[in-house]
């Protein structure tokens, strides 16, 4: 956006210049169940914009979840696999170790008739020890080759297992990401519709009434935060060009339209007010003298006069007034006025906010 020094002839003449392009109306449902809200209500679309942020937020986080479980059944199907694996080559270890066992019993008088035994054996003693030897040997090959199919048998069954588990969170995963389309679908037709009724709004340089959106208050550590919770740092304060009058004098939070915005700091609303350079815009008085401005919204959720807490919810982002895509200009300020604003980048550091 362009910040500009307050000007009395300046703002109408760039009201004047602007043109403003509508995205195109979203086509309702054939039930209604998930139809964008009529253009003109402004209070459900955003409503809805909120309600499938959340939505969204979690399709996110099961997703994620669902991902992270896939790859852990992967990894367990795999496992069964390298252990199925080992056990059968100790079975074929096993099994040529019997043949060496067979022969050698065979080659000294194991395989002989008990009968031969008697006759060939030096003395009672040596029958025995023959005897023993062998019977020995046959129940531990024949303990070792149980053990080992029993084991075999047991890990082809939790290879299976994990495998059917495997493809089992595959298929929710699968399910999760297209209802995650689905939600961003309907998000990206009522950002559409919530944007061309702020461009509305802006240009007539009337606000609506605040839509409370009565969303959640996440928890926040400190008594101060950034003003959106998930974004890209775009335009910086004091930065030069063709775009701005003088300097930038805010930093913008690339994020898309009706992105929830907060408060960064308790304090009171000092403005809320539509139309010129900065669009939609909230101005907040905090009880250190500073102010804060949120500029370029779509939607606002508190008044002027509201006393509003740190990180609670005061409107939506958006694109309204000069502004060249989807963002929030953030403003620190030493008086609720243009003209005074301060690096916001180093006034949040100091107050133990770092962005980036």
């Amino acid at each position: 956006m362009r910040s500009y020094r307050c000007h009395p002839l300046f703002a109408p003449a760039l009201l004047c210049a602007l043109t403003v392009v509508a995205p195109p109306p979203a086509h309702a449902a054939p039930d209604g169940s998930d139809a964008v809200p009529r253009s003109g209500d402004v209070p459900g679309l955003s409503l809805k914009v909120a309600r499938l942020y959340r939505e969204a937020a979690e399709a996110a986080r099961q997703y994620e979840a669902g991902r992270r479980e896939a790859e852990r059944q992967r990894a367990g199907a795999l496992r069964a696999e390298r252990l199925l694996g080992r056990e059968r080559r100790q079975m074929s270890v096993l099994h040529a170790d019997l043949g060496r066992i067979a022969r050698a019993q065979y080659r000294t008088g194991g395989g002989l008739p008990f009968t031969a035994q008697l006759l060939l054996a030096s003395g009672p003693e040596q029958l025995m020890r023959g005897q023993r030897v062998f019977s020995q040997t046959s129940l531990a090959v024949s303990n070792a080759v149980d053990k080992s199919r029993r084991a075999e048998a047991r890990l082809a069954a939790e290879e299976a297992r994990a495998r059917s588990a495997w493809r089992a969170v595959r298929r929710r995963t699968g399910e999760l990401a297209e209802l995650r389309r689905d939600i961003d679908r309907k998000l990206e037709a009522a950002r559409g519709q919530l944007q061309h009724r702020a461009d509305d709004s802006a240009a007539a340089s009337r606000c609506r009434a605040a839509v409370r959106l009565d969303l959640p208050l996440p928890r926040v550590e400190g008594a101060w935060v950034a003003p959106v919770r998930t974004y890209e740092l775009s335009a910086g304060f004091g930065r030069g060009g063709d775009r701005w009058a003088h300097r930038h004098t805010g930093q913008d939070f690339a994020v898309p339209i009706g992105t929830p915005v907060r408060a960064v700091g308790a304090g009171h609303v000092a403005q809320v007010s539509c139309g010129g350079p900065f669009g939609i815009q909230i101005v907040i008085r905090h009880p250190d003298g500073y102010c804060t401005q949120y500029a370029h919204l779509a939607a606002v959720a508190v008044e002027e006069g509201d006393r509003v807490d740190t990180g609670q919810g005061i409107g939506q982002s958006g694109t309204t007034g000069n502004s060249t895509g989807p963002h929030l200009h953030f403003e620190v300020r030493v008086t609720p006025e243009a003209g005074s604003a301060v690096d916001p980048v180093s006034w949040l550091a100091g107050h133990g906010v770092r962005l980036g």
